[in-house]
């Protein structure tokens, strides 16, 4: 990278992420110049991690203008069952239906696998005399009732969070709202939470558990961004915005009142820094390869836009928030390899984590991990630092491979390459998920590979996919934190709407979410140009009559400024109206046809015949983020080439190892050979070639030239 300028106040904008073995960090100064920097998290305090990594950037409170974080502070949480004591306040008969769920499944075929324990015990759920309909209020909520549930709320113990869950409270919250308050007034100290804040649509059981989650979550994620916030107060530093699971950014403040909006906060970021950067070097539908030290991440992108959905399941727990639609396996760096009863080999999901981390980092580990089997194989270089805090030993890797391999007669190179090459296919079959299930030919697209280990597993996972096309970016070992300090803001809103195509006033649904809605406003550190600029993305959920489940279905995206005008409020992209009324039949008719390309596309076959109901609308606001435009730095002549024995097609050759300093733009690598980025590994593999481009992205070609 080129030598970071001394910074004017305020230019820079700071992206910080922590993962389960490293923090990251980019900073990006307004002509695009990038910095990175790399640390050991510290799983015990992640705000030790992030302020470390700003003081190995060598940056100043000052120089930032902006911070935006990444966190999986609530995914943890919800994981480990480390959340808070919390209660739920349910309608009365329903005081179970967290935990009877659906009659569907995962494992339909394992008679012993037990459902994942509730995050509400049944001690804790409290119900109330009360009950609404879908035309109304069927059994009032009287005043006594009230307080008899909240006196029996407050007198259970060290309680920290409570979840007001009512029937029909998306269509008619007023009960709710009576509850939530009184709670709120009687325990001023604990988080409360009411469904229809949270997720105002319709299905009890994913709008109880997306509210338990909240409440359980909320108190956990808050004590940490609080805690966050003063520390970086201390240093000068900005109060950084949150990344939530949508792919947007939030305040601290409101990402602290609801943290079932960041469980996925981590992994968006990648998703957000791979869709730029392929932007960048022209491709716009990929799939999203992000191999952490703890787990992989995978997600598609299509026409430049990062793929949501509102049907998320966590650890077994319901959360239908807006999220990317990732999809992560533990097959990370750090995934422990070991050996199942049927002598099979295996990877993860146990992790070695930051602490004690691979046997290769030689702070305690004695377990082989994917990192310790890279190392042997030749694609890391024995010695080389991480963090600025580990060196890797090649020696402590072999102990580790050797100590599992002997039992099944295998030697340390066989048990490294059996290593990878269950790791591999647990990756390959992530990014099935998300591509072939998906209704997506992963042959169209191209796979972008980063986060530390991404490199050097990418072009094994693309051949076994039939993918031409891999990217690896400049800044790979740190593309989501990058992700971060580009990311947009957004709010997500949600209405129920049900009712058949045609016949509901989308415009008037449409209309009373945009007036409902604070507009977020940009910042003085939004980029000159279209950085700041407020946009309202429109979506409808809609299925065909008697389906159990919905797609979404963008109905336009307007541009506007800080303040919408009536036009834009009820305005379609092509000047009608968008429901029943002027044009409404035309939208109507646009509706239907992208429901139906989409239902084609996602389940191989269509109901002409049938008709079209909408569940409800969604209204998508995004402040855009700056959009910089990096150049490929020139290549360093002082960076010194080698050669390095690696195991290759099934045995050990002599490849060459490039440093990524050596390369500008325009100059080519022809595989098999080793491609050493600063934070992170490309491994070439015979019959790829690959080529830098003009903003410095790795684009590896096989079966040609680059």
């Amino acid at each position: 990278m080129p030598d970071h300028e001394e910074s004017s106040p305020g230019r820079v904008r700071l992206g910080v992420d922590v993962g389960g073995t490293f923090t990251d960090l980019v900073a990006v100064d307004r002509d695009g110049t990038l910095r990175f920097a790399k640390v050991p998290s510290v799983p015990a305090d992640p705000s030790s991690g992030v302020l470390a990594a700003v003081a190995a950037a060598a940056l100043a409170g000052p120089q930032v203008g902006a911070f935006a974080h990444g966190t999986t502070v609530a995914t943890n949480a919800l994981l480990e069952r480390a959340g808070a004591r919390t209660a739920l306040v349910t309608t009365r008969g329903f005081r179970d239906v967290i935990e009877i769920g659906r009659q569907n499944r995962p494992s339909l075929y394992d008679l012993t696998r037990d459902r994942p324990p509730s995050l509400v015990p049944r001690e804790l759920r409290f119900t109330v005399a009360e009950r609404c309909g879908p035309h109304g209020v069927i059994e009032p909520l009287r005043a006594a009732e009230v307080g008899r549930v909240v006196e029996e709320v407050a007198a259970v113990p060290g309680l920290e969070a409570v979840a007001v869950c009512l029937l029909f409270s998306f269509a008619h919250p007023g009960h709710e709202r009576i509850l939530a308050d009184a709670l709120r007034r009687r325990l001023p100290a604990v988080t409360v939470v009411a469904s229809s804040e949270i997720l105002p649509v319709f299905r009890e059981y994913e709008r109880f558990t997306t509210a338990a989650a909240d409440a359980y979550l909320t108190p956990r994620l808050s004590s940490y961004l609080r805690q966050l916030e003063r520390r970086c107060a201390g240093h000068g530093l900005t109060v950084p915005a949150i990344m939530q699971s949508s792919g947007g950014v939030a305040e601290l403040s409101e990402a602290a009142g609801h943290a079932a909006r960041c469980v996925l906060s981590g992994p968006a970021g990648g998703v957000v820094g791979a869709a730029y950067v392929a932007g960048l070097s022209g491709v716009r539908d990929l799939l999203t390869f992000d191999m952490g030290g703890t787990s992989t991440d995978v997600a598609p992108v299509l026409g430049g836009q990062a793929l949501t959905t509102s049907e998320s399941v966590l650890a077994g727990v319901p959360v239908m928030l807006p999220a990317v639609d990732v999809h992560s396996v533990s097959a990370g760096g750090g995934s422990i390899a070991w050996v199942d009863g049927g002598g099979a080999l295996r990877v993860g999901p146990r992790s070695a984590g930051a602490d004690p981390g691979p046997a290769c980092y030689g702070r305690g580990g004695t377990r082989p991990t994917v990192t310790d089997a890279d190392l042997y194989l030749g694609y890391l270089a024995d010695g080389a630092g991480l963090g600025g805090e580990v060196i890797l030993s090649r020696a402590a890797a072999e102990a580790a491979l050797r100590d599992l391999g002997e039992p099944l007669g295998l030697t340390p190179e066989q048990t490294a390459a059996g290593v990878v090459a269950v790791a591999d296919a647990e990756m390959t079959r992530a990014l099935r998920v998300v591509s072939v299930e998906r209704g997506i030919d992963p042959r169209e697209l191209v796979l972008v590979a980063f986060g530390g280990a991404g490199g050097t597993h990418a072009c094994a996972l693309a051949d076994e996919l039939g993918i031409t096309r891999v990217l690896v970016p400049l800044a790979a070992g740190v593309l989501s934190a990058l992700g971060l300090a580009i990311g947009d803001v957004r709010r997500d809103h949600a209405r129920p709407l049900l009712g058949r195509l045609g016949s509901v006033d989308l415009a008037g649904a449409f209309a009373g979410l945009v007036a409902g809605t604070e507009l977020p406003r940009s910042g003085p550190e939004a980029a000159p140009g279209p950085a700041g600029q407020v946009t309202l993305q429109r979506r409808v959920d809609c299925r065909y009559v008697g389906q159990s489940h919905e797609l979404t279905i963008d109905v336009d995206e307007v541009a506007a400024g800080a303040e919408p005008t009536p036009e834009v409020e009820s305005t379609s992209a092509d000047g009608t109206g968008a429901g029943a009324g002027a044009g409404g039949g035309r939208v109507a008719e646009a509706v239907r046809a992208a429901f139906e390309a989409e239902h084609l596309r996602r389940y191989g076959h269509i109901a002409a015949e049938r008709e079209i109901e909408t569940v409800a609308v969604r209204l998508v606001v995004t402040v855009r983020g700056p959009r910089p435009a990096p150049v490929a730095p020139p290549a360093d002549p002082s960076a010194r080439r080698g050669h390095r024995r690696a195991w290759t097609e099934g045995e050990w050759h002599r490849i060459d190892v490039i440093p990524r300093a050596a390369l500008g733009a325009g100059e080519v690598v022809a595989g098999p050979a080793v491609v050493e980025f600063a934070e992170s590994t490309c491994l070439v593999r015979r019959g790829w070639t690959g080529m830098v481009d003009e903003v410095g992205t790795l684009v590896l070609t096989h079966g040609g030239t680059a």
